[in-house]
Formats: C-alpha cells, structure tokens, sequence
C-alpha cells in the first residue's frame, strides 16, 4: 500500500520515515518529495509497505500524531492525476 505523509518537518529525513513505519512491518521504499531547484523538502512524502494490514495499521497510529515536532496527516495515497506539462 502506498501511504501520503504530509505536513513532514524540513528536518524528517527518509531514514526517519522508514523507522517510523518500521515500527509496524516492513517498509519497501520512503521518499520525501523535494523541491526540483533548491533541492529542499516540499513537507511530504510517500511510505510503501508490502502489507496491507500493517501499513493501515500505522495509518491509524501515526495520523495526527508529532512527528519532529509537527503533526502529520497520514493516509493512503492516491493516484496521481495525470496534469498538462508545464513549458
């Protein structure tokens, strides 16, 4: 299942993403979305996790809870909408 973290502090690292998950089953990938130019954290990020159970599990433990000291809005993801590009 993949799952939406937002509201990520700029000092949340994946690392830190994958041992927070961790903590409920195994984590297959963590990735903090940054910014293309200034390489800087755009304050989200997606956790993958094999098992489904597991990953709604620590949806519903981690949600609205602090996390380097912001709370952060956890659920599953969705898909992304195909957008225009941009020129």
């Amino acid at each position: 299942m993949n799952i939406y973290v937002g509201n990520l502090s700029y000092q949340t690292t994946e690392q830190g993403l994958e041992d927070t998950f961790g903590e409920f089953g195994e984590v297959t990938s963590a990735r903090i979305i940054t910014d293309r130019d200034t390489g800087r954290s755009k304050g989200f990020g997606f956790v993958e996790m094999s098992n489904n159970d597991e990953a709604a599990a620590a949806i519903e433990a981690i949600n609205d809870k602090e996390l380097d000291g912001r709370r952060v809005k956890v659920n599953e993801a969705r898909p992304r909408e195909e957008r225009p590009r941009r020129y």
